[in-house]
């Protein structure tokens, strides 16, 4: 029974970690997001309005940085629009790894 558990903890952690690094990649589309209706909902959007505005912010948000990362030939270009996504999923990690410890 004990060497189920650490092989379950083992797994759970695991996925747990994996879901912390995937979902970093995805911080800056998701502040966006939640920014983006979050002001729709304030100006009067509706609960449903705000979420559809929600969602489409961030889905535009990543799809203009993925173009603009293979449309752009400029390599300090790729690296600043990089950074635009880089530095919140570091802040978003720091802020993970700081409420678990």
């Amino acid at each position: 029974m004990l060497a189920l558990q650490l092989v379950l903890y083992a797994v759970g952690l695991s996925i747990f970690c994996w879901l912390i690094f995937t979902l970093a990649v995805y911080a800056l589309p998701f502040f966006v997001a939640l920014s983006v209706g979050m002001l729709a909902f304030r100006d009067g959007a509706g609960v449903f309005g705000a979420l559809l505005i929600g969602i489409a912010s961030g889905a535009l948000t990543l799809a203009a940085g993925q173009v603009a990362v293979a449309l752009r030939r400029s390599l300090t270009l790729r690296i600043a629009i990089a950074a635009a996504f880089a530095v919140p999923a570091a802040i978003a990690g720091y802020h993970v790894i700081f409420a678990l410890s």
